[in-house]
C-alpha cells in the first residue's frame, strides 16, 4: 500500500510539473507573438502616416493654386511618387468631381466621377467636407480596379475670413504593397493574423484581413490611424498549447488506482517520455523566437524606424541602434534617460515636446514632431509615436517608435515657400491689374478719364440721371488753334496746352462733375442737367473765358480758345449715345459761328442736322445714279465774238426738286469729301461732249473745268488724267487763287506742274477776290486770268473801278496771260471790257449756262450774233 501511495504522489507531481511547463511555454509564445505584432503595428502606423504626410504637402499647394492644371498636378504628384511610399494614385476633385489623376494611365475610368452620385464613396467624402478633417475609408473596391485604402483630404482656399471649400483630394494607398511593406506577407510569420476595424472603426469595425480569431484567445494590438484605428489579432498556427489533458489525467488517475499494482513500471516510463517531449517542444519554440527576433531586427533596419522603451518608474530608457543614430549618440548599448533625451531636443521644441509626452500619461497615447540638435549642429526632424504599456504587478512602460522626417519637412518647407512666392506674385499681379485697369480707363498725359471710361460712366448713369439727379448734361469741348501751336512749337508745346486745358476744366467744374479727354484736343464734361440751362451756360462761359488767357511756354506766349457744345437730357433711361451726338452737333455749330463760344443743342439745330443728313444721303445717291451732269456757258472772243470755248459747270438733276446749282449742294459735298468725284464726272462728260461736237462739226475749241483743292492734293491725280488721254489745249483747269497762290504745298505744286506737262491749261478763277501776289502769278504762270464778276459789274458807273480793272489787264498782258472777264451782263459791259484789253468774254449778255442739247442748238443757230 505505501508503494501505491508513493506512485500516486509521483504521478500527481508529474502532472503538476507538466501543467507548469505548458503555462510557461504559452506565456513565452504570447510574448513572442506580442513582440512581432508590435513591429507590424509600428510599420503599419509609420507607413500610413508617412503616406498621409506626403499628400498633406500637396493639399497645401492646391489651396494656394486652385486653378492648377493637369501638367502642374502631374509635376507635383510625380515628386511625391519618387519617395518610397505605398501610394497607388492621387485624384483631385474640384467641386467633388474628379478632374485630375496621377498616374492617368490605368485610372482613366475615375476621371469624371461625381462623388455625389456614387453611394459607396459619398459618405466618406461628405464627412471630410462637413468636418474639415481627413477621412480614411477602406479597404474598398476601386473604380479603376483592385482594392485600396482611400484617404480623403478636404481642400479649402482663401484665408480664415474668406475660407471656402475647393473640393477633395483622394489618395489611394495600395493595400497589397502596404501589407507587404509592413511585414504581413512575411513567410517567416509563425501565427495567423487578422485585422479588424474597416473604415478605421477599431474593435467595433468588421474583419477585413485574415481569419476570424475571436474565439482563439488572440494577442491584440491597436493600430493608431490619422483618424480612427485598427485592431490586430494574432494566434500561433498550432494554437497556444496542446489539448488539455486535465480530464484525461483525472481519468488516468482513477484508472491508475486500479492498475498501479499491475503496471507500475509502464506508468513511470510513460511519464518520463512525456516530460522529454515537452522539453523538446520548449526548445523548438525558443528557436522560433530567436528567428523572429532576427527577422524583427532586419525589418527595423530596412524600415529605418527606431525603437525605444521607457521605464516610467526609474526613468531609464532603452534605445535601439536606429534611435541612437537619429539622436547622434554612439551605439554603445548604454542606458539612456528621459533627462538625456530632453537635452537632445531642440531648445525651441523642448517645452512643447515634453508637454506632449506628459499628456500621454492621461491618454495612453503619445505622438509628437520635434527637432533634435546634434553635436555637430545638424538639425533633424523626428516624428515619435508611443503607447503606454501597463501590466499588473510591473512598472508602467512606454513603448515607441521614431523615424526621421527631415526630408518630409524640407518638402513641406519648399511647398510653403512656393506658396509664399505664389502669394507675393498674386499681390504683384493684383497691383499690375489695378495699374492696367487704371491705364485702360485714363489718359496717360492729363490723367483724366478716357473715352472708354466716359462710355462706361454714361451707361451707369443713364437710368436715373447723373448721380441720381434725373438728368445728364454734356459739354463737348474742342480746343481752338491747338493745331497751329502743335505744328509750329512742337508736340511738347501741344502736350503742355492739353495739360493746361485739363487743369482749367478741373478748376472750373464742380468736384462732382466728370471730366474726360476723349482724344486729340477734345474733352467732355458730364454734369447734372438741373432744372434749367442757366448754370450750364455760366459753366460754359467760365471755361471759354478761362481758356482765352495767354499761356507762357518756354518763352512763347501761347493763346488758345475753346468751342463748347452743350446737350442736356432729363428723365429716366436716357439715351446717352444720342446725347453725345447732340453735344457734338452743338460743338460743330459753335465752331461754325466763329469759335471761342458755346452753343446749346436745340430742336431747330436738330432739324437742320436732319436736313443736312437727308441732303447728304441724296448727294451720295445722286453719285450712284449719275445725277450730276455738266451744263455749259460759252466763252467768246472779245473782238470777233466767235466761240473760243465753254466753261463746264456742275449741275445736280435732283429727282424731285429739279436742277440744282452748286450753291445748294457743294458745301455738303465738301463735307462728304465727294467734290473731287463730281469734278471728275464733269470732266469726263465734257471730254465726251467735245468729241461729239467735233464729230458734229460744231466749233468748240476747248472746255474749262473746275478742280477742287482736295483733288489737287490727290497723289494719283496725274496718273488718272494720263489715262484719259486728253488732247493738249483741249481742257483747262480753273483754280481759285486761294488754292495755290501764296502757298507752298509740295503736292499741289507738283501736280500743277505735271498737269501743264499733259497739255492742260491752268486758269485762275475769280481773280481779284483773294490774296494773290505778283510773285505768285510769276511762280504759277497760268494761261488765263478770269476777272471776277464783282469787279466787272461796277465799271459802268465807277471810273475808279474801271481803272482798277485796267491795271489787272495790264499786269496780265505784261506777263503774257490771257484775260477772261466773267459776269458780262450787257453789251455795254462787253464793249468797255474789249477796249480795256480783255481777250475773252463770258456772261448773260451772250448766253446763259445750258445743257448739251441746248448748247448744240445755240451753236447751230448762232443766236448770239443777233444779240451782238
Amino acid at each position: 500500500m505505501p508503494v501505491l501511495i508513493a506512485l500516486l504522489v509521483v504521478s500527481i507531481t508529474g502532472v503538476i510539473i507538466d501543467r507548469q511547463s505548458q503555462s510557461i511555454a504559452e506565456e513565452r509564445m504570447r510574448a513572442g507573438v506580442r513582440d512581432q505584432l508590435a513591429i507590424i503595428r509600428a510599420k503599419l502606423e509609420g507607413n500610413i502616416s508617412s503616406n498621409v504626410q506626403l499628400v498633406r504637402g500637396l493639399v497645401s499647394t492646391i489651396a494656394t493654386e486652385p486653378d492648377m492644371d493637369q501638367a502642374r498636378f502631374d509635376a507635383l504628384v510625380g515628386n511625391l511618387f519618387e519617395e518610397h511610399s505605398q501610394l497607388r494614385s492621387i485624384a483631385a476633385a474640384p467641386d467633388l468631381v474628379v478632374r485630375m489623376s496621377y498616374p492617368l494611365a490605368g485610372n482613366e475610368r475615375v476621371i469624371g466621377l461625381d462623388y455625389r452620385s456614387n453611394p459607396r464613396q459619398w459618405n466618406a467624402v461628405q464627412e471630410a467636407v462637413e468636418t474639415g478633417r481627413l477621412v480614411l475609408a477602406g479597404p474598398l473596391a476601386l473604380v479603376q480596379g483592385g482594392e485600396g485604402i482611400v484617404v480623403r483630404f478636404p481642400v479649402y482656399t482663401g484665408d480664415a475670413e474668406t475660407r471656402r471649400p475647393w473640393g477633395v483630394i483622394s489618395a489611394v494607398i495600395d493595400v497589397e504593397r502596404l501589407y507587404a511593406d509592413s511585414g504581413l506577407d512575411d513567410p517567416g510569420l509563425s501565427f495567423d493574423l487578422a485585422i479588424i476595424g474597416h473604415d478605421g472603426k477599431g474593435s467595433e469595425g468588421r474583419l477585413f484581413y485574415g481569419p476570424d480569431l475571436s474565439e482563439a484567445d488572440p494577442v491584440r494590438a491597436d493600430v493608431a490611424l490619422p483618424t480612427g484605428s485598427w485592431q490586430l489579432a494574432a494566434v500561433p498556427y498550432g494554437g497556444w498549447a496542446m489539448d488539455s489533458v486535465n480530464a484525461w489525467l483525472l481519468r488516468g488517475l482513477i484508472a491508475l488506482g486500479g492498475t498501479l499494482i499491475l503496471l507500475p513500471i509502464l506508468t513511470s516510463r510513460r511519464m518520463v517520455e512525456l516530460r522529454h517531449r515537452h522539453i523538446g517542444q520548449l526548445r523548438a519554440r525558443e528557436r522560433q523566437l530567436a528567428a523572429l527576433s532576427h527577422r524583427l531586427n532586419l525589418a527595423l533596419e530596412t524600415s529605418k524606424v527606431g525603437i525605444w522603451e521607457l521605464d516610467l518608474e526609474t526613468g531609464a530608457e532603452i534605445w535601439d541602434e536606429r534611435t541612437n543614430e537619429l539622436y547622434g549618440l554612439p551605439i554603445d548599448g548604454g542606458i539612456r534617460t528621459f533627462e538625456q533625451w530632453k537635452t537632445i531636443v531642440h531648445p525651441d521644441d523642448a517645452e512643447r515636446s515634453e508637454a506632449d509626452f506628459l499628456a500621454m500619461i492621461g491618454t495612453g497615447r503619445y505622438e509628437s514632431v520635434y527637432r533634435v540638435l546634434l553635436a555637430d549642429g545638424t538639425i533633424r526632424h523626428v516624428r515619435s509615436i508611443a503607447m503606454l504599456h501597463r501590466v499588473a504587478g510591473e512598472p508602467d512602460r512606454v513603448l515607441g517608435v521614431n523615424w526621421d522626417i527631415t526630408s518630409d519637412v524640407a518638402l513641406n518647407e519648399d511647398l510653403r515657400r512656393a506658396q509664399q512666392l505664389t502669394e507675393a506674385r498674386n499681390i504683384e499681379l493684383e497691383a499690375a491689374k489695378t495699374r492696367i485697369e487704371h491705364n485702360a480707363l485714363h489718359d496717360s498725359l492729363t490723367g483724366l478719364p478716357n473715352r472708354r471710361y466716359l462710355d462706361e460712366k454714361l451707361q451707369q448713369q443713364a437710368e436715373s440721371g447723373y448721380l441720381g439727379s434725373g438728368g445728364i448734361a454734356l459739354l463737348h469741348i474742342d480746343l481752338d488753334r491747338f493745331k497751329q501751336i502743335n505744328d509750329t512749337l512742337g508736340h511738347a508745346a501741344g502736350d503742355a496746352m492739353l495739360i493746361h486745358a485739363s487743369k482749367v476744366l478741373r478748376a472750373n467744374c464742380r468736384p462732382t462733375d466728370f471730366v474726360a479727354r476723349i482724344g486729340g484736343d477734345e474733352f467732355v464734361v458730364v454734369s447734372e442737367a438741373g432744372a434749367d440751362d442757366v448754370s450750364l451756360a455760366q459753366l460754359a462761359d467760365d471755361i471759354v473765358q478761362a481758356m482765352r488767357r495767354p499761356i507762357l511756354h518756354e518763352g512763347h506766349q501761347c493763346r488758345i480758345g475753346v468751342s463748347v457744345g452743350l446737350a442736356t437730357a432729363r428723365g429716366d433711361n436716357i439715351e446717352v449715345r444720342q446725347l453725345l451726338i447732340n453735344a457734338d452737333i452743338a460743338l460743330y455749330r459753335a465752331k461754325a459761328r466763329g469759335r471761342n463760344r458755346y452753343e446749346f443743342f436745340s430742336a431747330a439745330l436738330q432739324a437742320e442736322v436732319i436736313g443736312t443728313k437727308r441732303r447728304a444721303d441724296e448727294i451720295l445717291q445722286g453719285l450712284d445714279t449719275n445725277a450730276f451732269i455738266a451744263h455749259y456757258q460759252p466763252q467768246f472772243d472779245a473782238h470777233s465774238h466767235d466761240v473760243v470755248g465753254v466753261e463746264a459747270l456742275a449741275r445736280w438733276n435732283h429727282p424731285s426738286e429739279g436742277l440744282k446749282t452748286p450753291d445748294s449742294f457743294m458745301t455738303i459735298a465738301e463735307e462728304l469729301s465727294v467734290v473731287s468725284i463730281i469734278d471728275r464726272m464733269v470732266l469726263e462728260q465734257a471730254l465726251r461732249d467735245l468729241d461729239r461736237w467735233q464729230a458734229m462739226g460744231l466749233a468748240v475749241p476747248r472746255a474749262s473745268v473746275n478742280v477742287s483743292q482736295r483733288r489737287l492734293h490727290d497723289e494719283g491725280l496725274v496718273e488718272s488724267l494720263r489715262e484719259l488721254d486728253i488732247t493738249p489745249g483741249r481742257i483747262a483747269f480753273e483754280l481759285v487763287e486761294s488754292i495755290y497762290l501764296d502757298e507752298s504745298d509740295g503736292i499741289v505744286g507738283w501736280n500743277i506742274d505735271r498737269i501743264k506737262d499733259l497739255g492742260i491749261d491752268i486758269e485762275i478763277d475769280d481773280f481779284g477776290t483773294g490774296y494773290a501776289s505778283i510773285v505768285s502769278l510769276q511762280k504759277l504762270h497760268p494761261r488765263r486770268l478770269k476777272i471776277d464778276r464783282q469787279l466787272v459789274h461796277p465799271i459802268l458807273e465807277q471810273p475808279a473801278q474801271r481803272r482798277l480793272l485796267a491795271s489787272i489787264v495790264d499786269i496780265g498782258k505784261a506777263m503774257g496771260i490771257e484775260i477772261v472777264a466773267e459776269g458780262v451782263e450787257t453789251m455795254e459791259h462787253a464793249a468797255i471790257l474789249r477796249d480795256l484789253g480783255c481777250d475773252i468774254l463770258q456772261g448773260y449778255a451772250f448766253a446763259r449756262p445750258m445743257d448739251r442739247d441746248g448748247l448744240e442748238r445755240f451753236l447751230s443757230e448762232q443766236r448770239w450774233r443777233a444779240a451782238s
